[in-house]
């Protein structure tokens, strides 16, 4: 089942790529940012209070649990921060390639931090998926070539630190349940990017957000995708490293969407690269089947 749900989580955030592109185009960064959370964080409340009707203690934290939760939520205010001006400036298609670069920090770090032993298959698997990301570095078309650097180094970022968030999850998820992880996660997400537009004063077009629907489906797609990613998590059996490969295959999504809604260039070569990455996914899923 964890298998089946990290999938879901997969194309599902292949798909949340396309709205972000598209929420981009009518608000700011930080205007999607806040009432992308703040929209998530309102949609859990009836689910919250359901769950609370049901016994189940989801305000009831200990100081450390608030401690690390605040932490991951830090972790990913940072990460998509710096994926959002990445996804803004950079074609779709390209950055769906890129993020494929997660799967080699959250290998890394399950390896290192959880112990998680690699298996012959998984190993054939990361080269595949470091060989995928290496000849997309070594063909560039000329609209690509002209992206800034600084935009590439955020996708890299970004995907560092949704590995690290990852592997946080993995931790969280033995001793708290998802809806309660989401609830407080979504909580300190939203206030860390609202302290963050009255420090820097930032002017907020609130009527102009509220009418981009993008916004809405956004935060609808994110609640849906992060519930099954947490649920694969508190699975007993669930692995970091399998899980970071699985969730990969949204990148398909990605690239299909910069061919044909944004008319983008080099989806031939840009697939050939992710057939190869695909292909280091599959050997990792079955090196756990096995």
């Amino acid at each position: 089942m964890w298998v089946w749900l990290t999938l879901s989580y997969g194309l599902i955030k292949g798909t949340r790529e396309i709205v972000k592109k598209k929420s981009l185009t009518k608000s700011t960064v930080m205007e999607v940012l806040f009432f992308y959370t703040l929209f998530g964080f309102l949609l859990l409340i009836p689910d919250a209070v359901i769950a609370m009707n049901k016994g189940e203690q989801l305000l009831t934290v200990s100081l450390s649990e608030i401690g690390v939760i605040a932490l991951k939520s830090f972790i990913i205010f940072l990460a998509w921060m710096a994926s959002f001006h990445a996804i803004k400036k950079i074609p779709l298609s390209l950055y769906g390639l890129l993020d494929l670069s997660r799967v080699l920090f959250a290998t890394l770090l399950g390896v290192l931090v959880l112990k998680e032993t690699l298996y012959g298959l998984q190993i054939v698997g990361l080269i595949l998926v470091a060989t995928g990301l290496i000849m997309l570095k070594l063909r560039k078309n000329k609209d690509e070539q002209e992206i800034r650097v600084i935009y590439i180094l955020f996708a890299f970022a970004s995907c560092l630190l949704n590995a690290v968030s990852g592997l946080m999850d993995k931790i969280l998820m033995k001793d708290m349940s998802p809806k309660k992880m989401q609830l407080w996660y979504m909580l300190f997400l939203m206030l860390f990017y609202l302290l963050y537009i009255l420090v820097r004063r930032i002017k907020i077009d609130i009527k102009g957000a509220l009418k981009n629907y993008w916004i809405w489906i956004l935060s609808i797609l994110f609640i849906i995708a992060d519930r099954a990613l947490f649920l694969a998590n508190a699975d007993g059996a669930s692995r970091v490293t399998v899980m970071t490969l699985i969730k990969q295959s949204g990148c398909l999504v990605t690239i299909l969407a910069g061919k044909f809604i944004f008319k983008e260039k080099g989806i031939g070569y840009k697939l050939i690269c992710a057939a190869i990455i695909i292909a280091g996914i599959v050997l990792g899923v079955m090196a756990k089947a096995s």
